[in-house]
C-alpha cells in the first residue's frame, strides 16, 4: 500500500440545514510531507476532539480504491483526495484486512490500526446530503485510525509496510459492522 495524497484542512465555519457546524473536514492534499505527531497532524485542524484527533485518532487514513464507488453514487459533486476528512489517502486500503493492533512502518513514522472512523454529520455537509452518513454505515469502507507510535514526516510515495500482524483480533471492517449492528 502506497500514499497517493497526503492532506491537511483548516478550520470551516458551515451554515447546513439551518444550523451552523465548525469542521476540519474540508481537507486538500498538500506537496509537501506531513508530520505525523502524538495525538494528531501538525497543521491540520481537528474541531471536535471528543471524536476526532487524540491518541488513538492521531491520524486518518481513506482507501483510493473506495472513491470509484462514491463517484458512481454522487457523479455530481466534484471530488479530490481529503473529501472523507482522511489525512492520508492509500492505494489499495482493505478494511478487511487489516487488523486491530497491527503495527506499520510509514515514511518516518511508526503507527498502529486502532479503529474505523464512524460517521458523523460533517461528513454529510462535505456531500452536501445527509444520505451519505447511512449509505456510509452500510459499507465496510471506513478507512482506518491509527496511533502514532514514532513521530515523523510522511510524504506522497511513501509506502505502509507492515511491521506486525496481529491476527488473535477484529479486521477493521469487522469492528465497523459490529458497531452499525
Amino acid at each position: 500500500m502506497k500514499v497517493i495524497s497526503v492532506n491537511i484542512g483548516e478550520k470551516r465555519t458551515i451554515k447546513w440545514k439551518h444550523k451552523i457546524y465548525e469542521t476540519g473536514i474540508f481537507k486538500h492534499p498538500v506537496e509537501e510531507s506531513i508530520f505525523l505527531g502524538e495525538k494528531d497532524v501538525v497543521n491540520d485542524h481537528v474541531i471536535d476532539r471528543r471524536y476526532h484527533g487524540g491518541i488513538d485518532k492521531a491520524v486518518y487514513a481513506y482507501g483510493e480504491n473506495h472513491y470509484a464507488y462514491w463517484k458512481d453514487l454522487y457523479p455530481d459533486l466534484e471530488f479530490s483526495y481529503g473529501m472523507f476528512g482522511e489525512n492520508l489517502t492509500i492505494d489499495h486500503l482493505k478494511e478487511e484486512e487489516i487488523f486491530v493492533g497491527s503495527i506499520y512502518q510509514l515514511g518516518e513514522t511508526t503507527i498502529q490500526v486502532t479503529k474505523p472512523r464512524e460517521p458523523c454529520v460533517k461528513l454529510g455537509i462535505r456531500f452536501q446530503d445527509a444520505k451519505v452518513i447511512k449509505q456510509f454505515w452500510n459499507t465496510t469502507k471506513s478507512g482506518v485510525y491509527f496511533k502514532v507510535l514514532k513521530v515523523g514526516n510522511v510524504a506522497k510515495n511513501d509506502s505502509l509496510i507492515l511491521l506486525e500482524e496481529v491476527k488473535n483480533t477484529s479486521t477493521i471492517a469487522e469492528v465497523y459492522i459490529g458497531k452499525r449492528n
